[in-house]
């Protein structure tokens, strides 16, 4: 199962490297990311496979993980990867199950990375 972590950094240069290497001594594989940085502070969500192993990683490196989430993750079809409202399509198959969503970024491999308030229900409506 993947999971979503939400990271903390300081919003200064070495900052995503740090990380990433953090990361790959310790044998992590990100399938997906995002960052963004506000009032001084990296907010990076990054998904991965072993939560465990990555959150060791990352705490040795004195880098703080503020949360941990499961994560929906989609494959997107060869129809619908790179092509206009994939994201809208799939978005709303969720929201029409009454399910909110609050984190997505993509992943590797043509795929989209959800976290919601009802994982069970939002893979439901995605397959339907």
């Amino acid at each position: 199962m993947a999971t979503d972590l939400t990271v903390i950094l300081d919003d200064r240069a070495g900052q995503l490297a740090h990380m990433g290497e953090a990361l790959g001594d310790a044998g992590v594989t990100i399938e997906g990311i995002s960052a963004t940085t506000s009032d001084g502070v990296g907010i990076v969500h990054v998904l991965v496979d072993n939560a465990m192993v990555a959150q060791n990683a990352l705490i040795l490196a004195d880098i703080k993980v503020e949360g941990e989430a499961d994560a929906v993750v989609i494959d997107l079809t060869a129809e619908e990867a790179g092509k206009p409202g994939a994201l809208g399509r799939l978005a709303g198959k969720v929201s029409m199950a009454g399910i909110n969503v609050s984190v997505a970024y993509l992943a590797t491999r043509d795929r989209v990375a959800l976290v919601t308030n009802d994982n069970e229900r939002a893979r439901e409506a995605l397959q339907a």
